[in-house]
Parts: C-alpha cells; sequence; structure tokens
C-alpha cells in the first residue's frame, strides 16, 4: 500500500470488532482464550479494544482457530489484517498526534468530514502562516511545532485525491476566528481567501457563523466528526483541545455532537451567501 493507507484505521477497527464477535460466538471468556494461547494477560483486551498498533498475522490466524472460525470468517478476517497493516505515513509523526491517536486514520479513511471550532479556523482549511502563528502561541517547542506543521499540510492534502476517494468537508466557521489579529495583513487575509476559494470546491461546504447573529448552539463545544462509506463502521467524533487530540466514540456522545453540529449549521450563513461574505472580508480585514 502507499503511505496514504486509505482505509486501513477503519479496517483495524473493524478487524477488533470482528475477533470480540468470533470469541462471544465461540464462547470463550478473554481470559479462556488467552490461556489456551499462552498469552500474558492483557493483549487481547487491548486487540478488542483497537488499542494495538498493527495487526499481527499469526495472532489473527490463532485467535481464528480456538475460536472455531469458518473459512469465510477466517478469510474475512485475512483481508482486514492485510488492509489493517498498511504503515502509514501518520506513524512517523507519534510526537505530534501521541502514539496509538487514530485521528489522522479515521479522517485519513473518511467519507464525510463535519468539523466546528468556535474560535480556530480547522486545521484542514488553514494556511501555512495561519498554523505557525497559531502553534507559535502555545508553549510547544520549535522543533514540535516544525513537525506538526509538517502535518498538519500532509493531512490537508486528503482534499485534492482525484481517485474517488476524497472526503465530502462540512465545516462551521464563525466569524470571530477570522478576527483576530495575528501575522500581516496579507497574512490575513490568505487565510479568508483560501476559506473562500475552498468553499468553491463541490465536496466541500463552508458555513460562516456571523457575530451579529447573536449566541448560538455549541458557543462551548466543538468537535472533528467522520463518518465512513461503509454504514457498518460507526461515526467517530474527535475533540481538539490544547493538550491533545481525544476520542469520543460512545454512541451517546456521537449522537449528542452530531446533534450540536446540526443546530450550528442551521445557524449559520448557506454556503453561497458564505462564500459571498468571504470575499468580501477578504478584500477588507487587515
Amino acid at each position: 500500500m502507499s503511505d496514504d493507507a486509505y482505509g486501513a484505521t477503519v479496517a483495524k477497527r473493524r478487524l477488533s470488532r470482528r475477533l470480540a464477535a468470533l470469541r462471544s460466538r465461540s464462547g470463550l471468556s478473554v481470559n479462556e482464550a488467552s490461556d489456551k494461547l499462552g498469552w500474558r494477560r492483557g493483549r487481547l483486551n487491548r486487540i478488542e479494544a483497537n488499542d494495538w498498533r498493527l495487526p499481527e498475522g499469526s495472532f489473527i490466524r490463532d485467535l481464528a482457530r480456538i475460536y472455531g472460525a469458518s473459512e469465510e470468517d477466517s478469510a474475512e478476517l485475512e483481508d482486514l489484517t492485510r488492509r489493517a497493516s498498511a504503515r502509514p505515513w501518520w506513524r512517523s509523526y507519534e510526537d505530534v498526534f501521541g502514539k496509538n491517536n487514530e485521528f489522522p486514520g479515521f479522517e485519513n479513511d473518511a467519507a464525510k468530514i463535519s468539523v466546528y471550532l468556535p474560535l480556530v479556523v480547522p486545521g484542514l482549511l488553514q494556511t501555512p502562516a495561519y498554523i505557525e502563528s497559531l502553534m507559535g502561541a502555545g508553549p510547544r517547542p520549535g522543533q514540535w511545532r516544525k513537525r506538526a506543521l509538517e502535518a498538519r499540510l500532509r493531512r490537508q492534502r486528503i482534499l485534492d485525491r482525484t481517485d474517488g476517494t476524497a472526503p465530502r468537508l462540512v465545516a462551521i466557521v464563525t466569524e470571530a476566528a477570522l478576527l483576530y489579529q495575528w501575522g500581516s495583513p496579507e497574512d490575513c487575509r490568505a487565510q479568508i481567501a483560501r476559506l473562500a476559494a475552498m468553499s468553491r470546491r463541490p465536496h466541500i461546504e463552508i458555513r460562516l457563523l456571523r457575530l451579529a447573529g447573536g449566541h448560538h448552539p455549541g458557543m462551548i463545544s466543538q468537535a472533528n466528526m467522520f463518518e465512513f462509506p461503509d454504514d457498518e463502521d460507526p461515526s467517530v467524533v474527535y475533540l481538539e483541545t490544547d493538550s491533545g487530540i481525544q476520542e469520543a466514540s460512545k454512541a451517546g456522545d456521537v449522537a449528542h455532537y452530531t446533534t450540536v453540529f446540526s443546530q450550528c449549521r442551521d445557524a449559520a450563513l448557506t454556503p453561497t451567501a458564505t462564500t459571498t461574505y468571504l470575499e468580501k472580508l477578504a478584500e477588507t480585514v487587515g
């Protein structure tokens, strides 16, 4: 596979769920299955929780054997293992994303990305100057900021795919995020102009929440929501903070953030009105 490793993260999560289902069907407990294979306690828990780095083919085959997997089940496990075993580019950026953090992988595999950050331009739409200014305001050392800039620009390339796997992006941007004084006037205008240009792409929808609109849903909320091509793969939400990126994958949490996002989207300008407003703002800001 290429370093894009499209589909690898979703395949690994599905593999974890398949193995857990097969174990349950076999009637074995986690400890009983581990004892049959002579595994130390904790390994199988991590596999079933998708808290593992890359699947080991021999481990998967051993589990299939003791679970009495059918030929069809074994073939599916083999296919998922092959797809999940790719070594994508973001594995080289554990210093940026954290160890075993699946955020860039789910973003890479998503069919639809919905993102709302109340005071910051979404990362997939940031210019290099904006990224540098934003990261420079934090406590991270210079080397980390350089690596994080590289990783963020690499993430943005998913929007340029031409093979049919580019995700649909729905981004809600607040006017407040665009009016902070940072960099040069040219930098500020370039960031707004980029938003306007990206909003004209057919697979990107940007909606602006105006200050004049008053209080709105999501004033103290934020989320990156990822939906996937197959309905069998549940959506996942990630929350970005100054200290890291946290997954929120429980069905109740996903439903809550989906509702809040929909309310924010409804309160924002239409895509056409947003593009028009951004084009005018790009000429006057700074």
